[in-house]
């Protein structure tokens, strides 16, 4: 996919991406699988990640059992994120327009609007973090620099996935020259007594801690192969499995595992923010605010993935009531909406922001688990990658309006996790009885995921790939074509 201006065949007009819910066509795919390493760590790397890594601390929890839930809940979370990551190249669409063979045409907006709640949710804490972040070291009123990150995002955004796979890259070798002389700081500090004493476990610290990482992790999933879709579809499912798997896994690790050492050191006083500028003197006199202000563009480059994210789930959206042509104008209005939503909350959002965001988390995790866990089985399990993508855009199609058996196992697997939450506004008996630990994933996980491969087995899965073959070549002209499937394939299923 070329930078400069050319014919519509390109997916690009004058630079900025076109493409958008539809189908990417053979000829436009393009890139190397490792470029997921670099965009997927940087992703992680920046300041709200850290904040997730304080969790276990600010609840009672020692350094050393808060970083052994932090690694776990890592390599959990990002294993679901991962796999998710690896159907972008064998499908070529957007992560949740995949969600309507199993919810169905209509059904899919069941999950569409929590993961459009996720985005706009994470977004006013980025930028909250990134006003911060600036009124602390260049100064100037932090609902200005909220406002200045919310732009500069949207416009990286816009121009889209070249671009945003580009400034990654470019991040992340800033990023190790100056998080790495940040580290060396933060492990000369001087901690509290009991800090690395294996015997100082808790329960309740280290699930919420472990559960509030999983939940992070899980929370990449419901857009990691919209950066992955323009891969050629040769790229395996392990190599995409792997790069992505492990980008994001230590970028999350080392970021959290510092936020776990700065509340550690800080204590009552710990402040996101402050405590990093004061960490990073310790290195040198000033150099906390470089690496603040290089946070920053960490936050506002992942606020750039949400609104692109967001545009297509809410592209997706609205071409499920009405039948619309995703063009590069309706990509500037729903990205524009995108940035709007999140940015008005973010200039009034009161105090009290861990807490507000360790629930956030958590919510997040709630709603997704059952999805991720329906999402995983119907595309390794059930259909084996096998889809027929011209039904995914037709409303009379193969796939129904409303998809009963993802419906059910989420709904069944997310009320059977009800029991086991615990939040500060909700606890579940279960999770009293633990004295506040969260164990619900590992309800959720397995109830959604075997209902759904039980139900699916009346599915017409060989039927289904016959479609698919037969549709394959069509498909490929009208996507070449910039012309929408549904509108010249017909209704295959009679």
């Amino acid at each position: 996919m070329s930078t400069e201006t050319s014919p519509p065949t390109s997916g690009r007009i004058a630079g900025v991406e076109v493409r958008s819910i539809d189908y990417v066509p053979l000829n436009e795919r393009h890139g190397k699988v490792w470029s997921q390493g670099p965009l997927w760590f940087m992703s992680n790397a920046q300041i709200a990640t850290l904040a997730v890594g304080t969790f276990s601390i600010t609840g009672g929890g020692n350094l050393i059992w808060s970083m052994l839930a932090i690694i776990g809940g890592v390599l959990f979370g990002t294993f679901f994120m991962a796999f998710h990551s690896a159907q972008g190249p064998q499908l070529g669409l957007p992560q949740m327009i995949q969600s309507r063979p199993q919810f169905g045409y209509v059904g899919a907006l069941l999950v569409w609007a929590f993961a459009y709640l996720q985005y706009a949710g994470f977004n006013i804490f980025n930028t909250i973090l990134a006003g911060d972040a600036l009124n602390s070291t260049i100064h100037g009123p932090s609902k200005m620099w909220i406002v200045v990150a919310t732009v500069v995002a949207a416009v990286v955004a816009l121009v889209g996935y070249d671009l945003i796979h580009g400034v990654e890259r470019w991040l992340t070798a800033g990023f190790l020259v100056i998080f790495g002389l940040l580290t060396i700081g933060i492990c000369t500090l001087n901690y509290p007594a009991g800090s690395f004493d294996l015997g100082g476990f808790k329960w309740t610290p280290f699930l919420i801690q472990f559960g509030a990482v999983a939940g992070y992790q899980i929370s990449w999933a419901i857009y990691v192969s919209d950066y992955s879709r323009y891969l050629p579809p040769s790229v395996t499912v392990r190599l995409t499995f792997l790069w992505t798997y492990w980008g994001s896994a230590l970028g999350a690790i080392w970021l959290m595992c510092l936020g776990a050492a700065l509340a550690a050191w800080a204590g009552a006083k710990f402040d996101t923010i402050a405590s990093i500028k004061e960490a990073g003197d310790h290195v040198f006199s000033g150099f906390g605010a470089i690496a603040l202000v290089f946070s920053t563009l960490g936050l506002i480059s992942v606020t750039a993935l949400n609104m692109y994210g967001g545009s297509l789930t809410l592209i997706s959206a609205i071409d499920s009531f009405k039948k619309i042509r995703p063009t590069a104008t309706l990509r500037i209005l729903t990205i524009g909406f995108t940035a709007v939503l999140s940015l008005i909350p973010a200039l009034l959002i009161g105090e009290n922001f861990l807490t507000n965001f360790e629930d956030f988390l958590l919510l997040v995790l709630y709603l997704f688990i059952p999805w991720t866990a329906v999402n995983l089985v119907d595309y390794y399990v059930v259909r084996r990658g096998h889809y027929a993508i011209a039904e995914i855009f037709n409303p009379r199609g193969l796939y129904g309006r409303w998809g009963w058996r993802g419906i059910t196992s989420y709904l069944v697997g997310f009320a059977a996790m009800l029991p086991f939450l615990s939040t500060s506004k909700y606890t579940g008996f279960v999770a009293a009885a633990l004295n506040g630990a969260d164990i619900s994933m590992f309800v959720g996980l397995p109830v959604a995921g075997i209902l759904y491969w039980v139900l699916a087995k009346s599915i017409d899965v060989e039927g289904e790939t016959r479609i698919a073959k037969a549709e394959a070549a069509e498909l490929e002209r009208l996507a070449h074509a910039h012309q929408r499937p549904e509108e010249h394939l017909g209704d295959v299923t009679g």
